[in-house]
């Protein structure tokens, strides 16, 4: 007879608050502290509730996911300016090359925080549970 041990119960984590927890660039556990020091760098620990975000795991994802929603706005805005006004190309130019680098810098730290919110909710890269999750 093969004994198995049983499965601890874990409280589980709200993956819709978490990450607009994150997005708004609050700890993803208590909505309360600041998750980032400076624009990109994540605070070793939460300020409030102490939650460790040391071991996330963002990487190359927050610039991925920040490419694919900016380049959706960009590109449907010129296709849909070029087929309303058919404007000169220097009009393109003088509209979609500041709108695409202030929607970048804008959009990079929420879709980080995002992203480390949705990670301490799916328990990845150390964010398992801890006998103070709330």
């Amino acid at each position: 007879m093969i004994e198995h041990d049983a499965p601890t119960e874990e409280k589980p984590r709200s993956l819709l608050s978490a990450l607009g927890r994150g997005w708004r660039r609050r700890c993803p556990r208590c909505g309360q502290g600041s998750i980032f020091d400076g624009y990109l760098k994540v605070h070793p620990r939460c300020g409030t509730c102490h939650l460790e975000l040391h071991h996330h795991r963002a990487d190359d994802a927050p610039p991925y996911f920040t490419i694919m929603i900016v380049g959706h706005i960009i590109i449907g805005g010129m296709l849909w300016l070029e087929t309303e006004a058919h404007p000169p190309a220097w009009v393109h130019m003088s509209l979609w090359l500041p709108l695409t680098l202030i929607l970048t810098l804008a959009l990079l730290p929420l879709v980080k925080g995002a992203l480390i919110g949705w990670q301490w909710a799916l328990r990845m890269h150390g964010f398992e549970s801890s006998a103070s999750d709330v």
